[in-house]
């Protein structure tokens, strides 16, 4: 069976030959392990490991799209700048890592309206056709399920303002964060139409939406319910009507958010984050009729290079997560530099052992 054929039939849980195969990498870790002399010259790690998915990144959301990043100070170790949100975010130059939130220009309603709101127009300029078309044809020259990836509201709006002010917001001024998702909603759906109608559609819809920390999710489910569902149903909904299935990642304890994700439209969770609260075995019990699964594997395991507790956790999760057809291998984060090849290569080996049918 074909990798295209695989992920269409695992989003709708239907019998596949083995459970689907899918990873996200720090950019270090492919640099050392080509190094180490594991990965050709050239060759990419879908192709080496043989994942069923493909996908790329297409839209420029950052509200000022010509802004240069202007550098506001430097050390040794890292830079500061402001992007074009007017978000201040210092990044560390030795290692990749999430950037640190500084500061905001924008922290409520009117600065929303005055420096970012009239920025959100549905420009061509916004979209990277020729590396669209490059990643699809790639895709399906190697028969794989390709993606459209990118964010969705959620991500959208902390970028602006940082989660604090936008929690706030969430609070106190609720029609502030509805004006925000109203308008993320109808660009990301005005610029896919654009892109679709132009360069023909993928295969599925990757959305990053991560919306919980440890053991909470950012935000209630009735807050949920009430200001961000609407965009994500406004988003998948447009996707279904292409008939294009979502899967929707998120990083930190959501399954309070769930039922309402499901309800909103989703066909897959994914990253299904253990060491947040979450239980790959848990979710599946719960919703495992409702929605496919992907991700859920410890990274930590993969981090400390521990084949027992990596082959342990396997086979205690995939024969039951097999069971209904609904399953992609996939550790509960990225895999970092710090994870030996030979560790996740048994990872893959034993995991695709197991996802037999």
């Amino acid at each position: 069976m074909e990798s295209v054929e695989r992920i269409s039939r695992i989003l709708r849980r239907e019998p596949v030959d083995r459970i689907g195969l899918y990873e996200h990498f720090w950019g270090d870790t492919s640099s050392k392990w080509a190094a180490e002399g594991h990965i050709k010259g050239g060759e990419n790690l879908s192709d080496h490991f043989g994942f069923d998915i493909e996908m790329i990144w297409p839209f420029k959301l950052v509200a000022d799209i010509d802004f240069e990043p202007e550098t506001i100070e430097e050390d040794e170790d890292t830079v500061l700048k402001k992007d074009g949100n007017g978000a201040y975010l210092r990044t560390h130059k030795k290692h990749n890592a999430t950037p640190e939130h500084v500061d905001f220009s924008v922290k409520d309603r009117p600065g929303w309206e005055d420096l970012i709101k009239p920025f959100l127009k549905p420009d061509r300029a916004r979209i990277n056709f020729d590396g669209y078309r490059e990643a699809k044809e790639k895709a399906g020259k190697a028969k794989r399920f390709f993606c459209w990836g990118g964010v969705n509201v959620f991500e959208l709006m902390h970028p602006v303002c940082g989660h604090e002010y936008m929690l706030m917001g969430m609070a106190l001024d609720p029609d502030w964060v509805k004006d925000m998702v109203t308008t993320y909603s109808e660009l990301t759906v005005n610029l896919m139409e654009i892109l679709f109608g132009e360069c023909g559609k993928p295969d599925g819809i990757w959305f990053y939406e991560d919306m919980g920390f440890k053991q909470r999710p950012f935000m209630s489910p009735d807050m949920y319910k009430e200001m961000v569902q609407p965009g994500h149903k406004r988003t998948i909904d447009f996707a279904h009507s292409k008939g294009l299935p979502v899967i929707m990642h998120s990083c930190g304890f959501v399954e309070p958010l769930l039922p309402g994700m499901i309800e909103a439209g989703i066909d897959c969770l994914q990253v299904i984050e253990i060491k947040a609260g979450m239980d790959l075995l848990r979710i599946h019990d719960a919703y495992g009729d409702k929605i496919s699964l992907c991700g859920g594997m410890d990274a930590r395991n993969l981090v400390a290079n521990d084949l027992e507790a990596i082959r342990a956790e396997l086979e205690q999760k995939i024969p039951v997560v097999k069971k209904n057809f609904g399953y992609i291998l996939h550790s509960d984060h990225s895999i970092p530099d710090t994870c030996d090849y030979e560790t996740y290569r048994f990872f893959v080996d034993r995991g695709m052992q197991l996802g037999a049918y």
